[in-house]
């Protein structure tokens, strides 16, 4: 049996991995290139594995979004270019990234690629109600080592995040709900939240308004809002183990161990910003 804060400590230590490519310039000049400005490169880089994928999908499986932002932001996306070569771009930018980062010699790459690829290959035969992590699934790997555990990682965050999805809703709090509750922990900065989600102030504090009613928040979490916050992250971590007890409760470990410097790396050579480095999912 493996213990669930093993598994969430190998995955927090590896994350960085993945968590880069929605902040490095590398990214923003490869998708601009295909004609995507702004947020259009996000929404359809990490959307491009479903295929020309919808606002409405993207609205579905990324969640805590502003409707109105992903609807402006991918409303011409596929007529500049194709998922297949925004899917290019990222994997070009995550290399170029982590290279400039030094993240290919920053521990023992092979075995750590191992780990990582078991684990997310153990979740591929659990992709039921976990559409993130399919589409990204069935896209093939890189076949180059660096390139292979960012995808790794990839899989493990899509199929962590799915999970996580499936609760909020089953919780009932909507996109936003979630992500008020999330500030209120104070794990992340509110003013990130807001603004990288797109939440105007009105919408906040309707869900602010909805979740005092509830008794989750008052001027911060309530006893029962801290409950419901703290529910959700071990929740989350248990619905993610059908990766992670592929490995064992040593292989696990040792991937925590072997996943350190890499992070590290990343987070050091400054391609992970401060604000988005909070232990929430939300």
């Amino acid at each position: 049996m493996v213990d669930t804060r093993e598994a969430r400590r190998a995955w927090r230590r590896l994350e960085p991995v993945h968590g880069m490519i929605y902040f490095v310039p590398e990214a923003r000049e490869l998708y601009a290139a295909l004609g995507l400005r702004g947020r259009a490169g996000y929404f359809a880089s990490r959307g491009a594995a479903f295929g020309a994928a919808s606002a409405e999908v993207v609205i579905a499986t990324f969640y805590n979004f502003n409707p109105d932002l992903v609807r402006r932001s991918l409303a011409a996306a596929w007529e500049k270019t194709s998922p297949t070569e925004v899917l290019a771009a990222r994997l070009e930018a995550a290399g170029t990234a982590l290279r400039r980062g030094g993240v290919d010699g920053a521990g023992a790459l092979a075995e750590t690629l191992a780990l990582a690829r078991r684990a997310a290959e153990a979740a591929a035969e659990h992709v039921h109600g976990r559409p993130l992590f399919a589409a990204h699934a069935a896209l093939p790997w890189p076949g180059e080592p660096l390139l292979d555990l960012f995808h790794a990682q990839t899989l493990l965050r899509e199929f962590r995040g799915d999970g996580h999805v499936a609760l909020l809703v089953s919780e009932g709090l909507s996109p936003v709900e979630a992500l008020v509750l999330h500030a209120a922990s104070r794990e992340v900065p509110e003013i990130f939240l807001k603004t990288s989600r797109g939440w105007p102030e009105e919408a906040w504090g309707e869900a602010a308004d909805a979740l005092k009613a509830r008794g989750l928040l008052a001027d911060g979490l309530t006893e029962e809002g801290a409950r419901l916050r703290g529910h959700i992250e071990s929740r989350t971590d248990e619905l993610a183990m059908p990766a992670y007890a592929a490995l064992g409760e040593d292989g696990c470990s040792r991937l925590a161990e072997l996943a350190r410097p890499f992070g590290r790396a990343v987070v050091d050579a400054g391609l992970l910003p401060l604000s988005s480095r909070g232990p929430g999912s939300s």
